[in-house]
């Protein structure tokens, strides 16, 4: 309780720390990565705190420009601003040094930048509460602060360096090194991860590859590498549906059973394929499937006489009546 008071008297006495105490400017103490893919070009960023919503305020991204983490005594105006220097030409490193130059509490600041070449810059401020620290490698940047241990950024920058798999799942990696060092001294809450192409194509909704939020979960790294997966196999249902519509029917069944194998149980991918199935004129193997469906969750039964009525399930009234008895 003493030690409370004293850190509490040193905040309202010392200008630097009380100005971080405005509304403006949150605490996201936390763990996080920018980063960027040398072969599809992406860049992302990802993040851990103990507190809510911590994607909301730390990480942002552009299509054609970079990423931003800005953490500790957050200023969230470095994200925004950021990427709009960078976007006028200024390197990372310089696009940081302007804001930090016009930024009084830049002690308390700790913020990575990334551009679309994969160059990096990152400031841990001199008043970053301990353990502080960030490193730099090539197309990445690692940075924590208020961590458990002083070891977590160099488990980060390790763990990115040497996994393999696409850039969701390398900074993944690096989130689950932070975590097993210790993480955020205070615990977890919230994470999140952002990645967007290398190009912009001049429409957001395109811009983005993956984004991903856990706003309050007991194990938020666990729980965004759920999703990560979750994604992938929704990618591959995606690409399925696509392959269809271009007549590669062998193509677009190999994708849909690369998405159930992902998630077995998932029944709305096994009911799409078994949708698609039939509408190849192949009942035969789409019978057990939506049989073992409609076993677990009536409702799917019930929906197929609504896709008939969409032109969406293209079979006989004969057919659809033999359907509805399985």
């Amino acid at each position: 309780m003493r030690l409370f008071i004293l850190l509490f008297s040193f905040c309202m006495i010392t200008p630097t720390y009380s100005q971080m105490f405005s509304k403006k400017e949150p605490f996201a103490h936390t763990f996080s990565i920018v980063a960027r893919d040398s072969i599809t070009g992406e860049m992302g960023a990802a993040v851990q705190s103990h507190w809510f919503s911590v994607g909301s305020l730390v990480i942002y991204g552009k299509a054609g420009v970079g990423v931003v983490a800005t953490q500790s005594f957050i200023n969230p105006s470095y994200g925004p601003k950021g990427l709009a220097l960078m976007q006028q030409g200024l390197s990372p490193q310089q696009a940081l040094n302007v804001l930090l130059q016009n930024d009084k509490g830049e002690a308390v600041r700790q913020v990575a930048m990334l551009d679309k070449d994969g160059n990096v810059a990152t400031h841990t401020g001199s008043s970053c509460i301990l353990h502080a620290g960030h490193r730099q490698g090539k197309n990445f940047s690692v940075q924590a602060n208020m961590m458990l241990t002083n070891t977590v950024w160099d488990a980060m920058a390790t763990a990115f360096e040497t996994t393999k798999g696409n850039l969701a799942e390398r900074m993944y990696a690096a989130m689950q090194a932070a975590q097993k060092e210790g993480g955020d001294i205070r615990g977890k809450q919230s994470a999140a991860m952002l990645i967007v192409k290398p190009e912009s194509t001049g429409n957001s909704w395109q811009d983005t590859v993956l984004e991903l939020r856990i706003e309050d979960h007991k194990n938020p790294v666990k729980e965004l590498g759920r999703l990560i997966k979750l994604h992938k196999a929704y990618s591959y249902m995606n690409l399925g549906d696509l392959a269809m519509e271009d007549g590669k029917t062998s193509l677009a069944e190999q994708l849909y059973l690369s998405a159930q194998n992902m998630f077995p149980d998932n029944l709305e991918m096994k009911y799409w394929y078994a949708i698609n199935l039939i509408n190849n004129k192949d009942l035969k193997k789409a019978k057990p499937i939506l049989k073992s469906i409609f076993k677990k969750d009536k409702n799917w039964q019930t929906l197929l006489p609504r896709l008939y009525k969409s032109k969406l399930l293209m079979v006989t009234d004969k057919e659809l009546k033999k359907l509805m008895k399985l």
